[in-house]
């Protein structure tokens, strides 16, 4: 996931999604996003949806884009 986050709290919310069940790595960028997450899950049905939106809805993420890959 690529997440967008109000200024000066992205390594906060990083730490803080670091911590969630199937989030393998959080990295602080610079640029347009301000944090990539890996996410590691064996179904893209609703344990994905449900990580996807608790993610979205960490304090101080303000956008995100989801990218999928298989294989």
């Amino acid at each position: 996931m690529l997440l967008m986050t109000e200024a000066g709290v992205e390594h906060e919310v990083a730490e803080r999604i670091s911590k969630m069940e199937h989030v393998t790595e959080t990295h602080v960028t610079y640029g347009e996003w301000d944090i990539v997450v890996r996410v590691e899950i064996d179904e893209l049905g609703r344990k994905l949806d449900e990580l996807v939106t608790k993610i979205r809805k960490t304090k101080g993420v303000i956008k995100s884009m989801t990218l999928i890959s298989t294989g």
